[in-house]
């Protein structure tokens, strides 16, 4: 499996790139921002990409997203429960002082406990709510988890902004993301990579 990270805009949002070796297949998970970039990676290790995965619509997480689907033809892929955040990028922009990217279409809704494909690869959706409605993570056997905002190294997701939840990102986690052995590696939507192991010792919110 080829497997890229690397942050993009001003909130450092981790983007990643997820390929087959085999058949040169990839997903693109949290195209935030630097489209460009995105691209050129994908062009630059030979990948197609066929999906662009959202852990939710934050901003940070989706702003790159109509760009990077002009230019590859993937598929825009985001749990139903967050399309009004999506649809209101212009007033989280305005929040920040930002300008507002396009609102791109969303071609197909995630679903709890679905499986993509992408070549030889799959990935597991799981929904875990509570920093937004439609929050997702991932699983895929030969890496591990990608929590989006929802787990972090040491910390959680913010539950403070429209839609958030305490109880639900709590609950979400310990139901969705603690059930993995501790030696499962922890993929975050922003910081370091970190494992459920570290995270269910000394994470003080899941105390």
């Amino acid at each position: 499996m080829l497997f890229e990270t690397f942050r993009v805009g001003p909130f450092q949002c981790n983007c990643m790139i997820l390929g087959c070796e085999e058949t040169k297949t990839a997903v693109v998970i949290d195209p935030g921002a630097d489209a460009a970039r995105i691209v050129e990676s994908l062009s630059r290790q030979q990948l197609k990409a066929t999906y662009l995965l959202h852990t939710h619509a934050h901003l940070d997480h989706i702003g790159a997203t109509d760009l990077v689907r002009k230019k590859t033809g993937a598929t825009a892929s985001l749990h139903e429960d967050d399309m009004p955040l999506c649809q209101n990028l212009q007033m989280q922009a305005d929040l920040f002082g930002l300008p507002s990217p396009p609102i791109p279409p969303i071609d197909r809704f995630l679903k709890q406990g679905e499986t993509l494909s992408f070549g030889k690869l799959k990935l597991e959706v799981l929904h875990t709510p509570g920093h937004t409605p439609g929050s997702v993570s991932f699983y895929i056997s030969d890496l591990g988890l990608i929590t989006g905002d929802t787990l972090f190294f040491g910390s959680i997701g913010r539950t403070d902004l429209w839609g958030g939840s305490y109880s639900t990102i709590i609950h979400s986690i310990h139901k969705q993301l603690l059930s993995f052995p501790d030696e499962t590696a922890v993929y975050p939507g922003h910081g370091p990579r970190t494992s459920i192991g570290q995270e269910r010792a000394s994470n003080p919110f899941l105390g």
